[in-house]
């Protein structure tokens, strides 16, 4: 018998569908009780067209030698799919007849498709491949509209209310006078100009061709091609599918075109040439076609799939990411529900056994019986918090140290409000380093004190040791400085923030809130490396709707501090602006700040990938000291670079490396270690004084404990 599927009209709401088998022409099956009889053609189209709505039972219709029976099932048949059969019907009694076990299949399975209403929990739900439900769609769409709507209004509330401050002006004219600067070289010389554009048109044309050739299924090789380890471009569309392929060349053609004019300007200064660069990268990296629906082919299909489920989660994701900015889109990068400070993040035991206006000072619990004789105090940066060295316990490096019998202190800077506006970079010395060491003396009985500065917090760690150098001061053993600049000739793209206009607009800001808020401080920090820090995190989370994964590093990253008006505007002058530390020319609490006089060993460790302290720039800061430095390049960037546990194996370090005037070199001809950095730098701390002493409990009977740690003053968020 040969199967006949189709689908039939049954109870309102209800799909049914009628199993038909017709026998084999020229056999004679059994009986089959109560198998229906139709008399006449027209009887046999109601029952195959409509069917009985209860029956899903196999019904057989035994078919005779009347031809008017037969040629009645071909008409139905050829009305419900739609096409004439490949073969006469003469030609299928034939082929039955010579081969009967061959049959002749009448008509397939029509598709068919639901249209359920959905409520807004399914309404991300991807439907059947390849289907739109337009209910579904319409929808969504409309909730689309509704949470587009609450993101409008989170935005316009606090500018409606009058406290908003938008600094947007100064920061435009800052782009318009810049670019200003580059069309006025090419605009000088229009001969100039011509070339350029037609270096550009010239581009457009191969594309064009290439892209030609590719569409009548000939091999062309693509005039532009992006780089592998650019993750935007890793769906396999933007290469086999022609329409992307040439969205993504065109942008390639443009992105390369606009920083052709910009490196290839004469006749401006270096500062002017840098900013060009860094705002034509910020449009570049803006406007790629991976950032928008109709022209990522990752996008287009989750959207069509989800019937726009994706953008109606996004939508109301971004609208609650302007809510929780007060009126600014604050990016999520991680799951921040999944991580809390105190609960699984710093959570190495110790106690805060010191505390002032800007600090708590922390003493770790020791977790052996002895310890080396001399402390270490960690001096973290103050526009950041310190538990990024003291993450989960496999990746803390506090936890490490104090396993590794070391006796630790940290500073937990505050983050500051309008009260300490008039805090300086002199308080911070003071009232930082200078005061954790005196607590630190008296409890450990004036041992001499390794010390240890990250990022900024090394760069005030620099300045302090010149400081008690000045001073004829000896309490410090020895100085680790890590990823910390003292001299910022080649301080990377972070100038692109620096010059006088953009630090007396910092200024005037400063002067109504009293501090340089903390999301200005990261979203600088993000445009270093939009690619990596803003644009996949906008299409993650607002365009395909998924929420962010949790990633303890990049909460940290969004857990900013501010800082007090004198202090930063004091940092950026006298560091960034004029470079006033490693000239010599600094001036601090009355005393001249020379690091030639810091004669103590120091270990200067650079990591390869920085975009924060390039390895450039702290490899020349490290040739202002005055005593013997152990210079030491860690793999991968500022903070992967730094935070690279032993037990990992992950990225490689560099030492031993020759006096040479550059970091190309000294990195070429260096010996390459795998692994973690850590054990070299322990290595380095016990050569300075292997000697070891019963471990110390926090306060060692001279400063009652205030509080366990991680203390207070880490968990004040804006």
């Amino acid at each position: 018998m040969v199967p006949l599927k189709m689908p039939v009209k049954g109870k309102p709401g209800v799909q049914l569908e009628t199993l038909i088998c017709i026998e084999q022409i020229g056999t004679t099956p059994p009986r089959i009780e109560h198998e229906p009889q139709y008399s006449s053609s027209s009887e046999l189209d109601r029952w195959v067209r409509y069917g009985r709505a209860t029956d899903r039972s196999q019904n057989t219709l035994r078919m005779s030698s009347d031809r008017a029976q037969v040629d009645a099932t071909d008409n139905i048949c050829r009305q419900r799919i739609k096409i004439s059969p490949v073969k006469t019907r003469d030609q299928c009694v034939a082929a039955a007849e010579n081969e009967p076990s061959k049959f002749a299949l009448i008509a397939d399975t029509a598709n068919r498709q639901s249209a359920t209403v959905r409520d807004d929990k399914t309404a991300g739900k991807p439907a059947p491949a390849n289907t739109i439900d337009i209910e579904q769609l319409s929808n969504n769409f409309v909730r689309i509209i509704e949470q587009g709507g609450k993101a409008v209004a989170a935005y316009l509330k606090p500018r409606e209310e009058a406290w908003f401050n938008s600094e947007a002006t100064d920061e435009v004219m800052g782009v318009v006078k810049t670019f200003g600067h580059v069309a006025e070289y090419w605009f000088a010389h229009p001969r100039r100009a011509l070339e350029i554009q037609a270096d550009l048109g010239k581009a457009y044309f191969d594309l064009w061709a290439s892209a030609t050739r590719r569409m009548f299924g000939e091999q062309a090789e693509p005039v532009a091609k992006s780089d592998p380890k650019d993750r935007r471009f890793a769906d396999p569309e933007w290469s086999s599918n022609p329409f992307f392929d040439f969205l993504k060349q065109t942008y390639l053609l443009n992105s390369q075109w606009a920083n052709r004019l910009v490196k290839d300007i004469t006749g401006v200064d270096a500062h002017t040439r840098q900013k060009a660069e860094f705002y034509v990268r910020q449009f570049s990296d803006a406007f790629s076609p991976a950032n928008f629906v109709l022209t990522n082919p990752e996008l287009l299909r989750e959207t069509v799939f989800s019937n726009a489920g994706n953008l109606v989660r996004g939508t109301r994701t971004l609208a609650e990411d302007i809510e929780a900015g007060r009126g600014r889109l604050k990016i999520r990068q991680s799951d921040a529900a999944m991580f809390e400070v105190g609960r699984n993040l710093a959570i190495t035991p110790g106690k805060v056994i010191y505390q002032n206006e800007l600090m708590q000072l922390i003493q770790y619990v020791p977790t052996s019986w002895t310890v080396l004789k001399r402390p270490i105090l960690i001096v973290p940066p103050w526009i950041n918090k310190y538990y990024i060295l003291d993450l989960s316990p496999e990746k803390s490096f506090v936890k490490w140290c104090v396993d590794q019998g070391l006796t630790v202190f940290v500073i937990s800077w505050v983050n500051p409000d309008a009260k300490l506006a008039g805090k300086g970079f002199a308080d911070y010395v003071r009232e930082g380093p200078l005061q954790a060491l005196e607590v630190i003396g008296r409890v450990t009985d004036g041992e001499r004190v390794h010390t240890f500065g990250y990022c900024a917090g090394g760069t005030l760690l620099a300045v302090t040791l010149a400081y008690m150098a000045a001073k004829g001061d000896e309490q410090v053993l020895s100085a680790t400085l890590c990823a910390a600049q003292v001299d910022f000739t080649h301080a990377g793209d972070i100038m692109a923030f620096i010059d006088e206009e953009q630090i007396q607009a910092i200024e005037r800001q400063m002067s109504e809130t009293g501090f340089f808020e903390s999301h200005k401080m990261a979203m600088a920090f993000n445009l270093l490396r939009s690619n990596d820090l803003i644009w996949p995190y906008v299409i993650n989370n607002y365009l395909k709707g998924q929420p962010p994964r949790p990633f303890d590093l990049l909460y940290w990253n969004s857990d900013a501090t501010r800082i007090p008006a004198a202090c930063h505007s004091y940092y950026l002058r006298n560091c960034y602006l004029e470079n006033k530390l490693a000239k010599g020319e600094m001036v601090l609490a009355g005393e001249t700040i020379d690091l030639g006089n810091v004669t103590i060993p120091v270990y200067s460790l650079a990591t390869r990938e920085d975009h924060i302290a390039p390895a450039k720039s702290v490899f020349l800061g490290s040739k202002f000291f005055g005593g013997l430095v152990k210079f030491a390049v860690a793999g991968s960037g500022h903070i992967a670079g730094v935070v690279n546990p032993p037990y990992q194996v992950k990225y490689s370090h560099w030492t031993n490396g020759p006096v040479v005037s550059n970091v190309e070199t000294w990195l070429a001809k260096a010996e390459e270690r795998p692994g973690s950095w850590w054990p070299h730098w322990l290595q380095w701390i016990r050569e300075q004084d292997p000697t070891e002493v019963s471990a110390r409990n926090p306060g060692g009977g001279k400063f009652e404990p205030l509080e366990d740690a991680p203390g207070s003053y880490v968990k004040v968020r804006d």
